[in-house]
């Protein structure tokens, strides 16, 4: 795994150094202690309230510095990757934010940061300072185990302590609430890989078609490993887990959590499995989905629920100063908005209507560039951004579900009809190109019943508004040959230009239209257009049923 980095032994002072250089001016400060002691404190900070400090382990970003500011941690106090700060850390954190009223210190509960922050703790009270702390252990992983770790739900922790230290109670009622609400929280995490520590050679003990459940969030194996399966089974899974720790007559807080690497496309899918699944009617406020307790790049997410009270929702839902939490949301259905209506029919004035050979000529050709989608991803993945196979065999499966809608015995208005379908269902410029291409024909079927003329009038269309021509390197490389040949009426011939335009491709070393022109010659070489393929493939099938 590849890492922006310029010395392994700097990254957590140089990460923690942009935190504060983009966090606004005035908000944060450090102590002057870099680097053996990492602090990161509030700027404005003036010993009136209770002090909430937290902190552990760098790779947990922008956990634990990214939530300090007002109305959440007072200090954070950072280790190296992974590694528990020192006492003489945490103590020198106690002693620059600590004023009458006291500190709480938050603190996930790992080995290192108990004896380390329990240490500190010690010798600050030696020292005529009041100190509380709290241990958080949200993660029902392992069955049956005396000490859970802490994970995400530690951020609930700091919401609720910054939230009671910042209306001024005194320490006591500050740790008591805090306190209270860890007894309170759950928390599981599922991944699909580890995570890679900067600098060092990253072991992946996770097979192609598994995940864990329940790893911790350093990298440390999880509770059991799963087969990879549809995200809505993997989080039923974990919603059967958790639900059998909740009071099931309470209502939760829950926070979607991105332990680092999952893109935010699939954690909208993980956030809708989730608000779909069975822990769905216990949950009244949402935070997330974010990534707000990481372990590096970890390919994985976690689910985090807190009993609620009003004292809790109060303090859940109160605006803070610092950008790394996410407001909370109340849970609310979908707003639906009806579409303007056109009053035209897709159609046309079509009737629906059916003829075999129609239907099997069509049918067998979506299926064709249906079965082609790995193989066309494959190569755009070379030359591309990878998604060709999966836009056209979408388009391809779209048709194919409406084909009993589709006026088949009218050549002309079938074309318009698949156009229609291709517009809608089949993204990417291709869609729109192929769109095109069929309504341009359709118009022209009408006027004259000439299926090779009329093609090539879709041809004409497309390459007016697309731009590509001849030796562009695009689907239009084997279409154009193909549509030539087709106007002497011989199916074979206009199959085998399609083919040899496909072919032609793999030699052009420069693409003048589409995704490939942003590429450069040595990643084109050899590779031919996936368009180019797609339409070979259709003519091919064309061929063997004329």
């Amino acid at each position: 795994m590849k890492h922006f980095f310029n010395r392994r032994e700097n990254i957590v002072t140089e990460a923690l150094d942009g935190l504060l250089l983009t966090s606004g001016s005035g908000r944060l400060a450090r102590l002057d202690t870099y680097p053996e002691i990492k602090v990161i404190l509030r700027a404005d900070w003036d010993k009136s309230k209770v002090a909430i400090i937290s902190g552990g382990g760098a790779g947990h970003e922008p956990s634990h510095a990214g939530f300090v500011g007002k109305g959440m941690l007072t200090a954070a106090v950072s280790g190296e990757i992974f590694a528990s700060p020192s006492v003489d850390a945490v103590l020198t954190a106690i002693r620059a934010v600590t004023g009458p009223k006291g500190t709480l210190l938050i603190v996930k509960n790992y080995t290192g940061d108990r004896l380390n922050f329990g240490l500190a703790a010690e010798k600050a009270r030696g020292e005529g300072f009041d100190v509380e702390m709290v241990i958080v252990a949200d993660d029902i992983a392992i069955a049956d185990i005396n000490q859970p770790r802490g994970v995400a739900g530690t951020l609930f922790i700091h919401k609720i302590a910054g939230y009671y230290a910042e209306a001024g109670e005194n320490l006591k009622t500050v740790a008591g609430h805090a306190a209270s609400a860890a007894a309170d929280i759950v928390s599981l995490g599922m991944s699909l890989s580890t995570c890679s520590v900067p600098g060092q050679l990253q072991e992946e003990r996770l097979g192609a078609n598994e995940g864990e459940l329940g790893l911790g969030i350093h990298g440390e194996p999880g509770a059991e490993r799963i087969a990879l399966q549809p995200v809505a089974d993997l989080v039923a899974t974990m919603a059967e887990r958790l639900a059998a720790k909740v009071n099931h007559s309470a209502s939760y807080a829950l926070l979607i959590n991105n332990l680092g690497a999952v893109p935010p496309l699939e954690m909208g899918v993980i956030a809708n499995a989730v608000l779909s699944s069975s822990l769905s009617r216990r949950v009244k406020l949402i935070i997330g989905p974010a990534s707000m307790m990481t372990a590096l790049n970890m390919n994985g997410f976690s689910l985090s629920l807190i009993r609620l009270d009003g004292g809790r929702e109060a303090a859940l839902t109160t605006v803070v100063e610092p950008h790394a939490w996410v407001p909370a949301v109340e849970h609310h259905e979908i707003k639906i908005v009806a579409a303007p209506q056109t009053g035209a029919k897709p159609n046309g004035t079509a009737a629906i209507s059916d003829d075999g050979q129609s239907r099997r000529l069509i049918t067998a050709l979506c299926e064709h560039l249906i079965s082609l989608e790995g193989e066309l991803n494959r190569l755009d993945g070379r030359v591309g951004d990878g998604d060709t196979g999966s836009t056209v065999a979408t388009g391809a499966r779209s048709v194919l579900a409406r084909i009993d809608m589709l006026p088949l015995r009218e050549p002309a208005a079938t074309l318009a009809s698949v156009g229609d379908i291709l517009s809608i269902s089949m993204g990417g410029s291709s869609g729109v190109l192929l769109s095109i291409f069929f309504t341009a024909a359709a118009k022209a079927m009408a006027e004259k019943a000439d299926i090779a003329a009329a093609l090539l009038a879709g041809l004409d269309r497309m390459t007016f508004y697309g731009g590509a021509e001849i030796g562009d390197r695009t689907m239009v490389d084997a279409l154009a040959p193909a549509l030539a040949a087709l106007a002497s009426g011989n199916v074979a011939a206009a199959a085998k230009a399609a083919m040899v335009g496909a072919e032609s491709t793999k030699a052009m070393k420069k693409a003048k239209a589409g995704r490939a022109s942003y590429v450069g010659e040595r990643d084109l070489e050899g590779v031919p257009d996936p368009g180019a393929v797609a339409v070979a493939g259709a003519f091919e099938v064309a061929a063997a049923m004329a």
